[in-house]
Formats: structure tokens, C-alpha cells, sequence
């Protein structure tokens, strides 16, 4: 079920009336039906998957708490290999067999092995994150092992999060389906307001975005250089605003029930270095694996050269963790690359800027920074849009002829397409840094709020895209 289709309207309308219609006590019940609805909506068969690595974690937990030694190891390890045994059947085996195919053809081999005809099912490697952080966290003595398997269940299936994030911690999620939540106008409106915000960003800048973007870089051998550069930073906003998008619904349909889901993006496209746009983008995956892989490799308190290596690896898993393709890899690579660079050449670089004299207009340096480090950061994305290797470097090449119009595309679409990003980005700045009079009227005039949602409403109404569009992070 799409967050942006009136199927979840109604089913939103329906889930959240009912859910404070009911008592407390039989809630969980409720929003556990309602979930499995939600994930059955796409491929129903799918739920089956979810049910059994929720029977084998549930007891995982169970067995690693009232367990020591090796023994409690052991149940942890079982629980790990089931989930990523899953995440790699479905998601990556035909990945590898691929591979494999082509490396015995070198030697004029045939791979006897032939490749599964199924779906991934969606979402998977979300939940299977979320669920792996719930046994490790109990075999670190960090979360007491969840007894009641409805409850844990739900933790694993909570529709807002289920299928793109946040991928929440047990410590921050579990405890607040026990909770007595009474209905409170003010925290629905703030939900509402968070979902409306998201649904602007997905229907009216990513799904307008994307008609350009997929026309590009679908057609890239037809398309001038000039077009495939527009085409990557648009992508940049598209692929920011879909996922933020899926995050903010998802965290606003929750708070208008009462729960609090983590804040998954901190206006990442104002970062000033690649090392602070990865502490504002998909912040629940990055605190992931800085948690879960990187400080288990050392973290930073390993020497330099092992903290480089130890970046290198976090950022290749996490481009696989993406997608089973080369492109994905190259992906992360390159932003791992962009981070020891920067660790690199601190010293050199704070001694350029300090050489420019540019600290001393302060808006000037900043906005220098946050452009490079925009740019930076789309570029890796060319390998992230791409199918394959071979048409990244195809578009890189035609980039960098400096050749053609850019404007090929109609006039009136591209007119939108600019205004939706100079409306975000307007919106996004006064976020970040409190415009004054900007901020005091939104929070004083109760008129220049009603009037700030209605236009929102007609943006959505009239600029909007409403093919239907999936949320890209689906496909992960």
C-alpha cells in the first residue's frame, strides 16, 4: 500500500479512528491486523517471510537473555544467520550467481546453477535491520527480552515504518506500544502537519523530478551532456525528497496515534562536508551501522590508517545493503572514498580556506561549502540512478563533454520543476537557520499558518504528479 493513493487514506482514517475507539489494552491487537493488512496489500505470500524470522527472533531473545557464555552466542549467531540467511536468499542470490556465471565463462565454463525467478519482497531489508537490532541489543543487556510475542511482533510489523523506515531500536519503540495514549488535538494536528509536509515533497518535487529524471537517464544515449548533469542534480533533490517524504508520513501518521518514530533526515542537502551530510541522511541507517559494524571494527579508536579501512568497509556494505548491483558498490564506494579524503586533507584544506580569507563573509563560505559537498554527493548518485556500471561511466563521459541544450523538455515543466525545488529549499533554509521574521510570524499569526497550509494544499492539488508513483527505498 503506497502512502501517496487514497487506499491508504481510508485505511489510515479507518485504523486510526478504530485505534482510539478501542481500550487501551486490546490496541496492540489492532495495529498488528492492521499491519499485516498494510504488507499484504503489496505481494500477500510476502507476510509468511515476516512471520518466521518474528518466530525465530522472538524466541532468539527469549533464549539469549535467561542463556550465558557461549551459549548465549550461539543464539544470537542462529538469529543473525536466519535473518541475513533471508536477506540473502531472496535479495542477493541471483546477484552472486550472476557473478559466478561470468567468472567461469572466462575459462569457458558454464554455471549449472540457473537463477530464481522471484520478487524481493518489499521492505526486506528494513525490517531485517530492525529485528537484528532488537537480539543484538538484548545480547548486550541493553533491552530486556519482550515476553509477550504480539507486542514484539508488532515492533517488527508497525505499519507507519514497516516498509521504508526509520529503522527504529527496541529501547525507543517497544515500550510505546504498552502505553495508555489518550487522544490530544494538538498532537494529531503536529501528525498531520508532518504528513501533509511529505506528501508536498513526494507528489509535487520528487514525482515532477522524476519525469525528467527517468526521461534522462533512461534515454541517456539520446541525451546531451548539459541535460544529464540538470537530470543528476535533480535526482539528488528527488531521491532526498522521495525517502524524506516516506519518513515524514511515516512518522506523522504515527504521532497522530502517539508514538514517537526518529527524526530520519536533518536538511542533509545544507550539510558543509560529506562527513556532516552522513550524520543528516537516513540517520536511523547510519547510526545503524556506525553502531553495529563500526565501532565493532574500532570505530575511531583504532590508528588512522585502520579508521580509513574501517570507513571503507561500513560504506561498501552499506552500498550493497542497497542493492545487489556493481552500481551500488561503486556508490558507497566513492562516498567512503569522499570521507578519508576529507580526514586526509584537513590540515590542507582548513589551511586553503584560512589562506582565502573567506571565514570572513560568513554566508559566502558557507554557501561554497554546502555547493561543493552537494555536488560531490551527486555525482556518487550517478552510479545510484544508474542500471549498470557501464551507463554510470557512460553518463559521467557525456557530463563532461559540456555538450548541448538543456532545454528540451517543455517549458511549463521545467518551470515547475524549479519552482517545487526553490519552494523547498525556501522552506528548508528557514528550518535550518530560524529567519526571524519568517519564523515569528508562522509561530504568532494564526491566519499566515492556516493560509501556509492551504497553499500546500493547492500545490499538491494542482502541481502535483499523481501517477501512482513507488517510493524509490521500496525497491531496498
Amino acid at each position: 500500500m503506497l502512502f501517496n493513493s487514497f487506499h491508504f487514506v481510508f485505511f489510515f482514517l479507518i485504523v486510526t479512528g478504530g485505534y482510539f475507539s478501542i481500550p487501551y489494552t486490546k490496541r496492540w491487537m489492532w495495529l498488528l491486523a492492521a499491519s499485516c493488512y498494510f504488507y499484504m496489500a503489496f505481494v500477500p505470500v510476502y507476510i509468511l517471510i515476516l512471520a518466521f524470522t518474528i518466530i525465530i527472533d522472538y524466541f532468539a531473545g527469549i533464549y539469549i537473555e535467561r542463556s550465558a557464555g557461549k551459549r548465549r552466542k550461539l543464539f544470537l549467531v542462529s538469529s543473525l544467520v536466519a535473518n541475513i540467511g533471508i536477506l540473502c536468499f531472496f535479495k542477493y542470490f541471483n546477484f552472486f550467481n550472476d557473478n559466478i556465471s561470468a567468472m567461469l565463462g572466462i575459462f569457458e565454463f558454464q554455471n549449472p546453477v540457473g537463477n530464481l525467478s522471484i520478487l524481493l519482497p518489499i521492505g526486506l531489508s528494513f525490517h531485517t535491520f530492525q529485528a537484528m537490532s532488537y537480539t543484538i541489543e538484548v545480547y548486550r543487556g541493553n533491552q530486556q527480552a519482550e515476553r509477550h510475542f504480539g507486542i514484539y511482533a508488532l515492533y517488527v510489523m508497525f505499519y507507519p515504518q514497516l516498509v521504508a523506515g526509520p529503522i527504529e531500536r527496541p529501547q525507543n519503540l517497544l515500550h510505546q506500544f504498552r502505553q495508555k495514549i489518550d487522544f490530544d488535538g494538538s498532537r494529531v494536528f503536529s501528525g498531520l502537519k508532518l504528513m501533509l509536509w511529505g506528501l508536498f515533497k513526494k507528489i509535487v518535487v520528487a514525482d515532477r523530478l522524476g519525469i525528467f529524471v527517468d526521461n534522462a537517464y533512461n534515454y541517456h544515449a539520446q541525451q546531451s551532456g548539459a541535460a544529464l548533469a540538470l537530470a543528476t542534480i535533480f535526482f539528488s533533490f528527488q531521491v532526498y525528497c522521495d525517502f524524506s517524504a516516506y519518513s515524514d508520513i511515516a512518522r506523522g501518521s504515527a504521532r497522530v496515534m502517539g508514538f514517537d518514530l526518529m527524526k530520519n533526515f536533518n536538511r542533509p542537502n545544507l550539510s558543509r562536508s560529506t562527513a556532516e551530510f552522513w550524520k543528516r541522511w537516513h540517520i536511523s541507517l547510519s547510526t545503524w551501522f556506525k553502531d553495529y559494524l563500526y565501532f565493532p571494527l574500532g570505530g575511531n579508536r583504532v590508528p588512522m590508517p585502520r579508521r580509513y579501512v574501517n570507513l571503507m568497509i561500513v560504506f561498501l556494505i552499506s552500498g550493497f545493503w542497497h542493492g545487489a548491483n556493481w552500481t551500488f558498490v561503486i556508490w558507497g564506494g566513492i562516498n567512503g572514498l569522499f570521507l578519508v579524503m576529507g580526514l586526509l586533507f584537513k590540515k590542507q584544506a582548513d589551511a586553503f580556506w584560512k589562506f582565502t580569507r573567506l571565514q570572513k563573509f560568513p554566508i559566502l563560505y558557507a554557501a561554497i561549502h554546502i555547493s561543493i559537498t552537494f555536488l560531490l554527493i551527486s555525482f556518487s548518485r550517478i552510479f545510484f540512478r544508474s542500471q549498470t556500471v557501464e551507463q554510470a561511466f557512460a553518463v559521467i563521459k557525456k557530463i563532461f563533454s559540456f555538450s548541448g541544450s538543456i532545454f528540451k523538455e517543455s517549458a511549463v515543466m521545467m518551470l515547475y520543476s524549479f519552482f517545487a525545488i526553490a519552494f523547498l529549499m525556501l522552506v528548508e533554509m528557514r528550518n535550518e537557520y530560524k529567519l526571524p521574521a519568517f519564523t515569528f510570524s508562522l509561530r504568532r499569526s494564526f491566519w499566515v499558518r492556516s493560509t501556509w497550509y492551504a497553499l500546500l494544499v493547492i500545490l499538491i492539488l494542482l502541481v502535483g504528479v499523481y501517477d501512482g508513483g513507488q517510493f524509490i527505498y521500496f525497491q531496498f
